[in-house]
């Protein structure tokens, strides 16, 4: 007979985990499946360990390592003396966790926004293939200017499906005073989990330069980013481009 770590606990459904996936695993998912479906909402703390290991009937330490890996990948917080919350991109700590720009002197300084353009219209065939929407479908392009310490510096192009993001406007964006990814979350209830990305040197058009104030030709780095809620769907397709005179793009790699 299979050891405990093995074993599917009485909540999971025949055939909702693999067979002979750690018992932690399962956990994990089901967890996961109960943020998804916003039994608990960002910034909320979910139920104590003991409490969770008696719904799921498993033990505390198995319900710890759940959690201890669902803190790793950022989609819980745990706050010592107040229990554990569901992470969001409205903290301080985490609302710039996919924006890797740093300035080359000083401390990362808080940015400026500028909204440029909020439109619907029909998904470009590119656009529609990466946020895996039907050809015709209708997305949201967002275009802002991101100004550190009053320079232009990231110009976003963002596009998003239009069918999550209903009520999306132009003045919902310009009154919403925290980060965009925290509107996203209060206000349609998707949250950004993962997101990867691709990078290369271009130059800059007129339409660029311009609202970079960069001369047309100067050399910019272009940052493509796709994040993904749960279940690893695309939920926004993001081409920014970065002036990198004063700046510089980094990651931590482990």
């Amino acid at each position: 007979m299979p050891g405990p770590s093995t074993s599917t606990p009485s909540a999971v459904p025949d055939g909702d985990a693999p067979a002979f996936s750690p018992l932690y695993q399962q956990i994990k998912t089901l967890i996961t499946r109960s943020l998804e479906a916003g039994e608990w909402r960002p910034g909320e703390a979910i139920p104590s360990e003991i409490d969770l290991a008696a719904r799921f009937k498993v033990s505390q330490g198995t319900v710890r390592k759940a959690i201890d890996e669902l803190a790793t990948d950022n989609l819980l917080v745990r706050r010592q003396g107040k229990g554990t919350f569901v992470a969001t991109h409205a903290e301080q700590k985490v609302q710039f966790r996919f924006l890797r720009l740093a300035p080359d002197d000083g401390e990362p300084a808080g940015a400026q926004r500028r909204f440029i353009d909020c439109r619907r219209l029909r998904a470009p065939a590119d656009i529609a293939r990466a946020l895996e929407l039907k050809s015709g479908d209708t997305v949201v392009q967002v275009r802002r200017v991101l100004s550190f310490r009053g320079v232009p510096v990231v110009l976003d192009d963002i596009w998003l499906p239009g069918q999550a993001f209903k009520g999306l406007t132009a003045e919902k964006l310009d009154d919403y005073r925290g980060p965009m990814y925290g509107l996203f979350e209060s206000e349609f209830g998707v949250r950004m989990i993962r997101a990867s990305e691709k990078l290369r040197a271009v130059a800059a058009d007129a339409g660029a330069a311009e609202l970079l104030g960069v001369a047309v030709g100067a050399p910019l780095l272009s940052v493509e980013r796709l994040s993904m809620t749960y279940g690893d769907k695309p939920v926004e397709l993001r081409r920014g481009l970065y002036n990198t005179a004063s700046h510089h793009y980094r990651n931590e790699l482990s």
